[in-house]
């Protein structure tokens, strides 16, 4: 099957089946074929009329008018944009969305991912007057409220971490990750020990944790993984030393593990000199129930897009808290809310004094993503201490349902290592020749759902990572199973037809390398037709 350049991909004919004729708009059934919006307007036309100024103002009786008043900036040249007019417009759009697979539509089992449902009354309280029109510059005595919200929201991070502050404005995950060792840096530079270079990174982290560390000039070391799965706590001890600044933690780890020698692991560390960075983005596996402050952390970040319900993929806007020990809190960013008398206050460079004076500067213009913080809060409050903790249990109970009713049928490679936590992981061992994970991807398209998340963690061979989440049901796990069985029984049994799959997606399966190395991703003008000479 090939996508030619109207747009729209026939149905190949040898995938016909009696007499089924081949599709010759691309349609399939009521989900239909769309173009690009370049292919469907014209750019010489519009879909709305307007009159020149001067013709309106005679047909009125009014004086004519003297033109736009944009003086230099009038447009002088197409505009090059297609007009459709407001039906085609809707449809289009209408049409496009209905081809975007979100957690609102079915079951989302991205690994390490945590796409969760996210309750409406969070969305609802975001968009209160007040939260969702703030504005960074106003005076402090006006966003008050604002204010609050996120001194309240930082005690509960603290809290339910126990730890001793947290820094509320990074972004997303590893924006918090580049805050927890930037505070590391600050904190073994005033020791005199800057010198310190490396930072130690298992096997089993999460691929931005080394990223992060390069990219703040430290040079990186793997920690390798034990046949079960967990960090080998005797290499990493090993490799400990006057020239490492600390190590970079995954607690659960990509191989849906807890790392049941964390506090070990963090007194090696501290003894050396150095300083535990945890990566806190699988914290809805324990929210409520471990705390890390108690393993000996001392730095974390939080996806509050994660954990905390607030939207995660799509485009919605990320916030990555980071929160600290107290042998780090001394260095963390500016600012943060600090509630003096019955007043609250932002404490930024200018009025940080000597109480904060070893912070290792800003991150960020403003303050955080306020969105999120009140969509955090809500969560949270609306929990409650009891419902943070059902959260992670069942989240847990959920990702053990789907590793125990699969690994008569997948290899799962951990499973031997104990219950997981928030995800199960399997691998491709088993499969027929020829067959891959990628082959059991496409055929979970055909069956409704998303695929999980493919080829990582890399200490499992053909990976496939599943998280369930704590907000999926059981009839909604056990449709998911049988169809995951379904596919890979098939691939298991060699059956050609996953090597074409997806059948009944929008497109055929690309080729993916391509796709990647050469993507087309402008919308040029087709050249022009050869004219015959008169």
């Amino acid at each position: 099957m090939s996508i030619n350049q109207s747009g729209w991909r026939p149905t190949s004919p040898e995938a016909n089946t009696g007499n089924v004729p081949a599709s010759v708009t691309g349609n399939k059934a009521l989900m239909l074929e769309e173009a690009l919006i370049f292919e469907i307007g014209d750019t010489h036309t519009t879909g709305v009329d307007f009159c020149s100024p001067a013709k309106a103002g005679a047909q009125t009786g009014s004086p004519p008018s003297r033109g736009n008043k944009l003086g230099s900036l009038s447009r002088t040249a197409p505009i090059g944009l297609p007009g459709l007019s407001e039906p085609e417009t809707v449809r289009h759009y209408t049409r496009l969305s209905r081809q975007n697979y979100g957690i609102d539509l079915g079951f989302f089992p991205l690994g390490s991912c945590t796409m969760k449902h996210n309750p409406r009354l969070n969305e609802k309280m975001a968009r209160l007057p007040g939260f969702s029109d703030v504005h960074p510059l106003q005076p402090v005595d006006t966003v008050q409220g604002a204010l609050e919200v996120i001194h309240q929201l930082a005690h509960w991070l603290v809290t339910l971490t126990g730890m001793t502050s947290v820094a509320m404005s990074p972004k997303a995950g590893a924006h918090g990750e580049l805050c927890g060792i930037l505070a590391i840096r600050a904190a073994l530079e005033a020791k005199g020990e800057g010198a310190r270079k490396i930072i130690l990174v298992p096997e089993s982290a999460h691929g931005t944790n080394p990223a992060t560390a390069a990219f703040a000039g430290y040079s990186v070391e793997d920690i390798p993984a034990t046949a079960e799965g967990r960090v080998d706590t005797a290499a990493l001890k090993a490799r400990l030393g006057p020239d490492v600044a600390g190590v970079m933690i995954t607690n659960p780890n990509t191989c849906g593990l807890f790392e049941r020698d964390m506090r070990e692991i963090s007194d090696a560390v501290h003894a050396a000199g150095g300083f535990v960075y945890c990566d806190g983005a699988n914290f809805n596996a324990i929210v409520g129930r471990v705390r890390p402050g108690d393993l000996g952390i001392d730095a974390m970040h939080i996806n509050l897009h994660k954990t905390f319900s607030t939207p995660h993929g799509g485009g919605g806007p990320g916030s990555g808290p980071v929160v600290f020990s107290a042998a780090l809190t001394p260095y963390a960013p500016l600012p943060f809310v600090e509630k003096q008398g019955d007043t609250f206050v932002l404490i930024e460079e200018e009025n940080a004094d000597e109480h904060h004076a070893g912070s290792f500067g800003r991150m960020v213009a403003f303050h955080g993503q306020m969105g999120m913080f009140t969509r955090a809060l809500t969560y949270i409050l609306s929990h409650g201490a009891d419902g943070l903790r059902q959260v992670s249990e069942d989240a847990v109970l959920n990702a053990n349902y789907i590793l125990r009713s699969l690994d008569d049928t997948l290899d799962a490679p951990f499973g031997p290592s104990g219950p997981c936590m928030h995800e199960a992981l399997f691998s491709d061992s088993g499969l027929a020749t020829g067959f891959s994970t990628i082959d059991i991807a496409k055929g979970l398209i055909d069956e409704g759902f998303h695929p999980m998340t493919m080829y990582f963690p890399l200490v499992v061979h053909g990976a496939m990572l599943v998280e369930p989440t704590e907000t999926e049901s059981k009839a909604a796990l056990d449709q998911f199973i049988a169809a995951l069985r379904s596919v890979a029984e098939r691939a298991k049994a060699g059956d050609p037809s996953l090597k074409t799959a997806p059948h009944f997606a929008p497109r055929a399966r690309l080729d993916e390398t391509l796709a990647a190395r050469k993507p087309v991703l402008v919308w040029k003008d087709p050249a022009p037709l050869a004219q015959a000479a008169e």
